[in-house]
């Protein structure tokens, strides 16, 4: 629902996930969920993902030491946060929000929209020493850094536990690993919506069952782009065989009449260059969908009401201001994204099927939070 519609779309081939051997990782997936791709040259192991976890709550990882990876993404809030757009470490305002890093392992294309940054690995270096917009602001800080963590006893032993073999254990391409390695833990599956798949027929309620027949229909289309065990067209896994990345131009936005978006924020056309790829961005999964609020890239839709009402239409009408213009009649929009005509009970039933999919376990998930909480 929150980013309906065809729209750019690429398919390559997959490579298998390697597993290390000695000893191998012990997944603990939700029912039904497949393995996730693992780079070969950072296969999981316990101890990577117990110092991605230190890494990524430490505010050692920013320039004045203010923030964290959390800072953005919270637990709470499926690893994304209340913001309409993120702050940086410096208090500069960013273009788009966070993204909710819940199932972040079945992602094959990283942030809003960028089909060039596909490992975590090669993402966790842009909040870290980012300039346009600065995020951690680490830039020029690298060796600092590097010192700060040499300094912690804790880490010591926990990098020589990661990386053994190593002349010097904590190093960036290991902070990398690490971090990649804790955040493709975030896995979300265990719903009220995946109990009644489960056959907990009352785990849900009768208007979110309706609101599942609705969102599943040709009437609203949602399921086009937000489909699959994750609910969102782009997905990989282990074994899977392609990769499936999709992007798409909902009709947030109409400025000049020809389907354009605000000049800061064009989507993938930023990459491309392709006036085709103007407001394309990613169809994000709607698993914890509740509780990320406000909605969109630029967090620019409060309520998943609101979003319902977006799409109902066919595409947002912006009456004023610089970005005004009638999203629906958008050039440019996805051929999915079109007037509904969904009555009020409608709206309700679609709106309490997309709170079924909130994982409240996830979102305390002991194995997930801040863990220099207790260490401190």
């Amino acid at each position: 629902m929150l980013a309906a519609g065809g729209g750019w779309w690429l398919r390559t081939a997959s490579s298998l996930s390697a597993q290390p051997t000695e000893p191998p990782y012990r997944w603990q997936l939700p029912p039904g969920f497949p393995e996730p791709v693992v780079p070969a040259d950072n296969p999981m192991t316990e101890a990577k993902v117990t110092l991605g976890r230190h890494l990524f709550y430490d505010t050692r990882l920013s320039g004045n030491g203010t923030f964290s990876c959390a800072s953005c993404h919270e637990q709470a809030r499926a690893f994304a946060d209340a913001l309409p757009r993120a702050v940086g470490s410096t208090g500069e305002v960013h273009p788009r929000g966070s993204m909710s890093l819940a199932n972040i392992a079945y992602s094959p294309a990283l942030t809003w929209a960028n089909p060039l940054m596909k490992q975590l690995e090669q993402q966790a270096l842009v909040p870290m020493f980012g300039e346009d917009p600065v995020e951690l602001g680490l830039s020029g800080k690298e060796q600092e850094l590097l010192q700060r963590l040499r300094a912690e006893p804790r880490y010591q032993a926990m990098f020589a536990a990661a990386f053994p073999g190593g002349a010097e254990p904590v190093s960036l391409a290991h902070i990398v690993k690490a971090l990649g390695s804790f955040q493709r833990t975030l896995i979300s599956g265990r719903s009220p919506y995946d109990r009644y798949k489960q056959g907990a027929k009352t785990a849900i309620s009768p208007a979110a069952q309706r609101g599942e027949a609705l969102f599943f229909s040709e009437k609203t289309e949602c399921f086009h782009c937000h489909g699959g065990f994750n609910f969102t067209g782009t997905v990989n896994y282990a074994d899977k065989g392609f990769i499936e990345v999709e992007f798409h131009n909902t009709a947030l936005y109409n400025v000049d009449g020809k389907g354009s978006y605000p000049a800061s924020n064009t989507g993938v056309e930023a990459i491309t260059n392709d006036p085709e790829d103007m407001g394309k961005f990613k169809a994000p999964s709607l698993r914890n969908i509740a509780v990320t609020a406000p909605y969109m890239h630029d967090g620019s839709i409060a309520t998943l009401e609101e979003v319902i009402e977006h799409y109902n239409a066919g595409g947002r009408t912006l009456s004023t201001g610089p970005n005004a213009g009638v999203g629906a009649d958008s050039p440019l929009k996805s051929e999915f994204l079109k007037p509904m005509g969904l009555t009020p009970q409608e709206k309700r039933d679609l709106v309490a099927f997309l709170r079924s999919l909130t994982d409240s376990t996830f979102l305390r998930d002991p194995r997930f939070t801040n863990p220099w909480r207790s260490a401190r």
